[in-house]
């Protein structure tokens, strides 16, 4: 039972829970209207304490669509955190006034915080580069749609590996499937932290590190773009000699198979070029799509509304 559960972690949730939460979306997506009541008279709060397009009207849209309401700020200075308010006594007030949160935070663990203090489920919407969760759900149910399975699989995850929390909860979340294999595509600069490494050597998980896109497209089944951020490189020279091996053009898909799909968690920048929207394969604005309907599952399960 999920039901007034948080979810701070991908792992916090079995592979078991995870197809439920994916299965209750798959029903949303085939008859909406069956759930637009579901949670009436019920509030979500947003607590986004950085900038966010995507992840928090997302939300919104899941809990509108539910039938539900939604209270929240959407940056800090305009609530008491500007006053020095602490995350425990910020969740504690909300709790009285909200039956479920969504928050965004630039510091890692600071959902965890919330969670081990609020009176009602605190959904992790972000914390700094270290877990995205309900990003990683969507990932899995615009997986699963495209693919028809999470398993045996090859994955690309192209960009800033280092500091990318998509990129770590996607590694995390799709190394629990069978036979899956990672492709690291990144500059030296951002490569995936040793962390990511050792627990995918440890549990004998296929992996490579590479730092040209075009080498290995050819070989993917799914490729995961990120962007790639100057300021992330300790010299300009490298960037400029690395920057464009990191963008998606159509010469570059030409080498990919037919069936490879393209996911990029956005908001992107120049690294897939706007050409490339109108291939098939192209799937990121499906994935936005996805992204509020899993949502709405997830709400709907942590609730234990029916």
């Amino acid at each position: 039972m999920l039901k007034g559960r948080s979810l701070i972690d991908t792992m916090d949730f079995s592979i078991e829970e995870v197809e439920e939460v994916l299965e209750l979306a798959n029903q949303i997506i085939s008859n909406p209207e069956e759930f637009s009541h579901l949670c009436k008279g019920k509030l979500l709060a947003t607590l986004f304490y950085e900038p966010s397009t995507r992840t928090r009207l997302s939300f919104e849209a899941a809990m509108l669509r539910l039938g539900g309401e939604v209270l929240g700020f959407s940056e800090p200075n305009s609530s008491s955190v500007s006053k020095g308010e602490s995350i425990a006594d910020t969740v504690k007030t909300i709790g009285c006034y909200a039956d479920i949160m969504a928050m965004r935070h630039p510091k890692e663990g600071a959902p965890q915080v919330a969670a081990e203090h609020s009176p009602v489920p605190v959904i992790n919407a972000g914390d700094g580069g270290h877990q995205h969760p309900t990003q990683t759900l969507t990932d899995l149910l615009t997986i699963k749609a495209a693919k028809g399975r999470l398993s045996n699989l090859t994955i690309g995850l192209c960009g800033d590996l280092k500091f990318g929390r998509t990129v770590h909860s996607l590694i995390k979340a799709m190394s629990r499937y069978e036979n899956n294999k990672f492709i690291l595509i990144s500059p030296q600069e951002l490569k995936i932290p040793e962390y990511l490494k050792k627990k995918l050597e440890k549990e004998q998980i296929y992996f490579s590190e590479i730092e040209k896109l075009d080498e290995v497209i050819g070989e993917l089944d799914i490729l995961y773009m990120t962007r790639v951020q100057k300021e992330r490189f300790f010299n300009e020279e490298d960037y400029i000699r690395l920057k464009d091996s990191y963008i998606l053009d159509e010469e570059k898909m030409e080498k990919a198979s037919k069936d490879m799909i393209v996911l990029h968690p956005l908001p992107r920048v120049n690294e897939i070029s706007y050409e490339v929207d109108n291939d098939p394969r192209a799937y990121y604005f499906k994935q936005v799509k996805y992204g509020m309907y899993v949502r709405m599952a997830l709400i709907a399960k942590l609730l234990g509304v029916k």
